[in-house]
């Protein structure tokens, strides 16, 4: 053991185990905050209701996921602007301002969806006032925020991500035929029904979701700000093959673990709540009840636990994505590692959304009817989105000479037009 923790450092001092985890960032928080309570909400519902048949999702949207993500990676990176700053530089303004409002519609929503599952996860586990939990989950996210330096909170943010392994463990706790998984893998039986469609085109929007593509670019862009040696690579093209390096470890590494984790979120409620017949899941609060008669207490403390740090990871991504997109689209002063006196309406923003979620859990509406209505907004706005985001990564005046390769433009088209697919199959099986 000593000798492990002795293991010779680099030649510049920074042990290898460190100055890999160093290369994860913006790409790992943005995967794990995918994972967020009403995505493991529609995992468990997809587990609960088609068993099995639904783990190829996941497989299906990785190599997707990480392609419209590196894109929105390197256009931050090279530009040194987030997605809105060079929407607004690039693009017709009511497009701008159609695109961010319909995205802080959708992230308000989504934060409240959350504190109401984080909050109904804390009474399950020790009883209590649901609504005042979920109420002190969302101040605490906003005061973390608002008081604590950006390289810390990025910190905080990286060790919540290990929250995630909660839904990992919890195969352990339950018996699974691993054969009988890789059968569904490879031949999933489905019927191409309005539920079956429906519940494909929700795990997609809950995968490729526009915030995600807002948060990694800003967070590009905020971690060159805060290294006095980096700049975009515009000005800067020495820096390239380093920083594309990084960024494609970074979103390989954060959009698999991201996938990994819901796969066995589908995966243990599939061999649990569907092979006993509890078909229909709301929450992922609901999730961790359910599982508690079936696969026992040890099973539910760590799905219900994880609710709770998912939802500590995801507020601030919400949050902070729509204050990018805000601040970029008027030209505010923006960024985290900012005093809040310095981005004021940055910070007012992230102010506005979470507490209003926070508000939204005391009202007579339906957390889980919004959030029917916020998928439907941000899977329509993802595929705008998207297309602008292609076209931007390939236009030589954006991108100088880092516009995207072949490869990662085929990655990006197919994933745009898959959302789009989606997008009208939600709402022709609707009709």
């Amino acid at each position: 053991m000593n000798q492990l923790h002795q293991a010779a450092p680099t030649a510049g001092g920074v042990h290898p185990a460190k100055r890999w985890l160093e290369k994860l960032g913006p790409g790992l928080i943005t995967g794990a905050a995918d994972d967020d309570p009403s995505g493991i909400a529609t995992y468990s519902q997809a587990g609960a209701q088609f068993g099995l048949n639904m783990l190829w999702t996941m497989f299906f949207t990785y190599p997707l996921m990480v392609g419209i993500q590196v894109v929105s990676a390197r256009i931050g990176r090279v530009t040194g602007k987030g997605l809105a700053g060079n929407i607004r530089a690039h693009f017709p303004p009511y497009l701008l301002y159609l695109v961010v409002s319909l995205l802080l519609i959708a992230n308000t929503i989504n934060i409240a969806a959350d504190v109401s599952a984080m909050g109904d996860a804390l009474a399950l586990l020790v009883g209590g006032p649901q609504r005042l939990y979920a109420a002190a989950f969302g101040l605490v996210s906003l005061l973390l925020q608002i008081f604590i330096p950006y390289r810390k909170y990025v910190g905080i943010l990286k060790w919540l991500t290990l929250t995630l392994l909660a839904y990992v463990g919890i195969v352990f706790a339950v018996s699974i035929s691993w054969p009988q998984v890789a059968g569904a893998l490879l031949m999933p039986k489905l019927s191409w029904n309005a539920a079956t469609i429906t519940t494909i085109v929700a795990v997609f929007g809950t995968t490729i979701s526009p915030y995600l593509f807002f948060w990694q670019a800003s967070q590009e862009v905020e971690e060159m700000d805060a290294n006095p040696q980096r700049r975009p690579l515009l000005a800067a093209p020495e820096q390239a093959r380093a920083s594309f390096r990084r960024i494609k470890i970074d979103t390989y590494v954060g959009m698999g673990f991201s996938n990994l984790v819901a796969f066995f979120i589908i995966l243990t409620t599939a061999v649990t709540l569907h092979v006993h017949g509890t078909a229909n899941i709301d929450t992922s609060a609901q999730a961790a009840a359910a599982l508690r008669p079936i696969a026992g207490e040890f099973a539910f403390l760590l799905f219900a636990a994880g609710i709770i740090g998912t939802g500590l990871l995801a507020i601030p991504v919400l949050a902070g994505s729509a204050a990018y997109a805000m601040a970029g689209a008027f030209n505010w002063t923006k960024g985290l590692e900012h005093k809040p006196l310095v981005a004021k309406r940055f910070y007012a923003i992230i102010a506005i959304s979470t507490l209003a979620g926070v508000l939204l859990g005391f009202t007579p509406i339906d957390p889980i009817r919004a959030l029917y209505w916020s998928a439907v907004i941000n899977g329509v706005t993802s595929v705008p989105i998207m297309a602008v985001m292609m076209l931007m990564a390939a236009r030589h005046d954006i991108m100088g000479r880092f516009v995207i390769t072949r490869r990662l433009k085929w990655l990006g088209w197919v994933a745009t037009l898959t959302m789009a697919l989606a997008v009208v199959a939600m709402f022709a099986s609707a009709g």
